[in-house]
């Protein structure tokens, strides 16, 4: 038996692949894709997948505008913001923020904060690129399709 074989594996930057994916958003629940999204950004779906280091993938979301939240919680959840001023506290609520200028702010808050709270964190956020309608401007790349179930 060889005992090199049971050796754990630990990523490097060398050893570091990172893949182009496309995730198309449309009528898929807000949560779950975040949560799919937040665990292909961090690496964890991969053999080498190390804590301390930004092991992921390059992720393109389209579509995120058309995206679906359940229950009531399109016109009843509160999404808070502060601009940095006193009596700064702005509160909206998705209905809003879909309907305003940067309908793909939603998609990028939900999985901004499933990532980690740390400069890995967001380094990991910097992979993530999120479009309000069909097109991108990721097409040289070549990014493959990933589908959830």
């Amino acid at each position: 038996m060889d005992s090199l074989s049971y050796k754990t594996q630990v990523a490097t930057k060398a050893s570091i692949k990172k893949a182009w994916l496309l995730v198309d958003a449309e009528s898929m629940v807000l949560g779950r894709m975040a949560s799919q999204v937040a665990r292909l950004l961090m690496g964890k779906h991969k053999t080498y997948y190390t804590p301390s280091m930004d092991c992921g993938d390059k992720v393109v979301i389209i579509n995120a505008s058309k995206v679906r939240l359940t229950g009531k919680k399109m016109t009843d959840k509160k999404i808070i913001r502060h601009t940095g001023y006193p009596g700064g506290q702005r509160i909206e609520s998705p209905k809003e923020v879909l309907a305003g200028k940067r309908p793909e702010k939603l998609v990028e808050l939900a999985i901004r904060r499933m990532l980690p709270k740390n400069r890995i964190g967001r380094q990991m956020y910097t992979n993530l690129h999120v479009f309000a309608g069909d097109k991108h401007e990721h097409e040289a790349q070549q990014p493959k399709e990933i589908k959830f179930a």
